[in-house]
């Protein structure tokens, strides 16, 4: 299902917001691939939220900020060279416009989401097991980023998740997951957050392995790159659990 929250957002095109049932999964890698810090696989238990059905575009970003800091420009296109700290700057100007409470997804909810929610098949990437189907990597983006939506979604309907654009994250940097929340809460180590930040999903410069759903990384919350940009996220009332 895919909504809108306020008259704001109708006038701009591809913020649509998909509904995503809470439920239970094992985040973290188990294939061939997996690195030391997608382990270990533990159980989380996501509640109800809405993700965007695509990254942040460069008209949304556009609308919001007066500016357009990408580097492959087009209205259509994700909003690259944004840091973490630039994407918390337009989700408060976003909300102060729109009267919502839009954030971050936190790891969890990203990859609860890009695995396909509760209707998961347990695809390797957002969607597929074949790569070129859902995303766009090294091997077909001609080392630049291309309009959202092009490809095919995952089973919730949300697309990009695996290539186009890397996706910041709400959470601190962590070597793996001992330790890490079980309830979908954003893992943040302290309240000096100096700390590096996690994005997730790989991007149109990634190998395949680094599109994979279990795949992450980290840097600083103050770098911009061509690489970076962001998806949005919220909480679901309470009704909707």
């Amino acid at each position: 299902m895919a909504i809108y929250f306020s008259n704001f957002e109708k006038t701009l095109p591809h913020h649509e917001m998909i509904f995503v049932e809470g439920g239970e999964f094992g985040m973290g890698g188990s294939d061939a691939e997996a690195r030391d810090n997608e382990k270990p696989i533990h159980r989380v238990q996501v509640s109800s939220f809405y993700m965007g059905k695509y990254p942040v575009t460069q008209a949304l970003w556009q609308a919001v900020m007066g500016n357009n800091p990408s580097e492959f420009k087009g209205k259509n296109r994700p909003v690259e060279k944004v840091s973490w700290t630039n994407a918390k700057t337009f989700i408060q100007k976003l909300n102060e416009k729109s009267g919502k409470t839009y954030r971050l997804p936190t790891e969890a909810e990203w990859e609860f989401a890009a695995r396909g929610g509760i209707y998961s098949q347990g695809y390797l990437y957002a969607g597929s097991d074949k790569l070129k189907e859902v995303g766009w990597y090294d091997e077909n983006s001609e080392n630049k980023t291309h309009p959202v939506g092009q490809k095919l979604p995952n089973e919730l309907g949300i697309y990009d998740l695996s290539g186009n654009i890397w996706e910041w994250c709400e959470d601190d940097w962590h070597n793996n997951y001992i330790d890490a929340p079980t309830d979908g809460s954003a893992w943040v180590s302290s309240e000096n957050r100096g700390s590096d930040r996690v994005f997730r999903g790989g991007s149109w410069g990634s190998t395949p392995d680094r599109c994979r759903i279990a795949f992450r990384l980290s840097i600083s919350p103050v770098l911009r790159d061509p690489y970076l940009g962001f998806r949005l996220a919220m909480s679901a009332p309470s009704g909707e659990e």
